[in-house]
């Protein structure tokens, strides 16, 4: 069993940065990829970022490559995600996944098991 809970998110202008945090519980955090998805008010769930088990290997959706960086430390459970030159289209709620059954992740929110609380990202224009 893994517990995900997310921080960082806020409200900040357009070209403006935040780093979201998602700090996980349990001892088996290292062997699991993880992502990040968001969600907003009348859209469908988005992947945003995934990162492997190790950190080794990184992919995006098309929207946010080159703004947003995805990493993880093992050490203190915890993965991130830096983003940078926000775009009010990038405001929504942000939830990190955990992918029990995945090395590398995936991009459909279907195949993750575990998923945080969510927190709240808004850019003004």
């Amino acid at each position: 069993q893994v517990q995900l809970v997310e921080s960082g998110g806020g409200l900040v202008q357009a070209g403006g940065s935040l780093r979201l945090s998602c700090a996980a519980s349990g001892r088996t955090f290292s062997r699991y990829a993880l992502g990040w998805f968001r969600q907003a008010p009348g859209k469908e769930r988005e992947f945003v970022a995934a990162i492997s088990w190790s950190g080794g290997y990184t992919y995006y959706s098309d929207s946010v490559k080159g703004r947003f960086t995805i990493s993880r430390d093992n050490a203190k459970n915890t993965v991130y995600l830096q983003m940078n030159s926000l775009q009010p289209e990038d405001t929504a709620v942000y939830y990190c996944a955990a992918d029990a059954d995945s090395l590398y992740g995936s991009r459909s929110f279907k195949d993750y098991d575990y998923w945080g609380q969510g927190t709240q990202v808004t850019v003004s224009s």
